[in-house]
């Protein structure tokens, strides 16, 4: 598709989130599985069905706008998820993994919020009133998934970094000994 107007932009933007979203919507129950702190865990399995409603708005606001919503490979949120899966696969301490999947999460949250951000403000230009509305609800709804991926990490961090304190006096092999 050639881009020569912002309404193709707009679909080429809104077809980029569907594809991000469904890609969120496969690596966050692995997330989920990785987190250790049960809390955590939750968040991550709310988030997937939030991710699955938002896909199918998405995708409603692609077929009102554009008469489909097949679309296009999202390759930053590829990048993003592959990061937290190399993550995952890494040996980390509990403590320590659930901090840097929650560190992934927000990468990702904040790639949404500034996509949303975008997509909303085209809709608005492009006089798409009910699509701005429904792209500023999924804005929200990202801001405030963010919002609680920062409160998790404020004692997430603290039992990391008092994690990493007790391996640094007594060494990480005898900890495994411990398992």
């Amino acid at each position: 598709m050639e881009l020569d107007s912002l309404k193709k932009l707009f679909i080429d933007q809104l077809k980029d989130l569907k594809d991000a979203e469904n890609q969120l919507t496969k690596a966050l129950p692995r997330m989920a599985k990785a987190a250790t702190s049960p809390e955590l865990q939750h968040a991550f399995e709310e988030h997937l069905e939030q991710t699955k409603n938002q896909l199918q708005r998405v995708e409603q606001v692609l077929e009102e706008v554009n008469g489909n919503s097949r679309g296009k490979k999202c390759r930053a949120m590829e990048g993003l998820i592959e990061e937290g899966e190399e993550l995952i696969k890494e040996d980390a301490d509990p403590e320590v993994k659930d901090a840097g999947l929650i560190a992934a999460a927000q990468k990702i949250e904040h790639y949404e919020i500034a996509g949303y951000g975008t997509a909303r403000t085209y809709a608005e230009l492009l006089g798409h009133e009910q699509a701005a509305q429904t792209l500023q609800q999924i804005l929200d709804e990202e801001g405030q998934t963010d919002k609680k991926l920062t409160q998790l990490a404020q004692q997430v961090n603290l039992e990391a970094m008092e994690e990493g304190e007790t391996n640094g006096a007594q060494g990480r092999s005898s900890k495994r000994g411990r398992k």
